[in-house]
């Protein structure tokens, strides 16, 4: 079996929504001290994510198909969006106001769901049409363990 070029990033989209609910439920749970420490967690695999994404995949695809104002330019402005939705995240932490969190967390899992939905069933089957297999090696290496 073929491993897609895409492959990893859409297992690694399960890994962040696991560590994003095991997030959600220790501040629910009104414990601060886990919760900051799954927040963490989750805030560097989004991260991971939109860097391999931005600094790999993308320009790949870009390059492949000329279009770079088409999708890629899409996902970039939404993760601009749920970058400033987890620093409302961060500045809710700090003072464990919950229910900033809280809401916050919410728009981010909607803002998460629809981009991951765009991305897999539209982005990501363009790129495995398009980019290199080769791509999806380095994607692999950029994420290594994590998906």
């Amino acid at each position: 079996m073929t491993i897609s070029t895409t492959s990893t990033l859409r297992q690694h989209h399960q890994h962040c929504d696991e560590l994003f609910s095991l997030m959600e439920k220790d501040v629910s749970d009104h414990n601060w001290i886990v919760g900051l420490k799954s927040f963490e967690s989750f805030l560097q695999e989004m991260e991971d994510h939109f860097h391999c994404e931005e600094e790999t995949l993308f320009p790949a695809f870009e390059a492949a198909t000329g279009m770079a104002q088409g999708p890629t330019q899409v996902m970039r402005v939404e993760h601009a969006q749920m970058r400033n939705l987890m620093q409302q995240l961060r500045e809710a932490s700090t003072v464990q106001d919950e229910d900033a969190f809280i809401g916050a967390a919410e728009t981010l899992l909607i803002l998460m769901q629809q981009h991951n939905m765009k991305e897999e069933n539209i982005l990501y089957p363009m790129c495995d049409q398009h980019v290199s297999i080769d791509i999806g090696q380095q994607i692999r290496s950029a994420i290594p363990g994590k998906a």
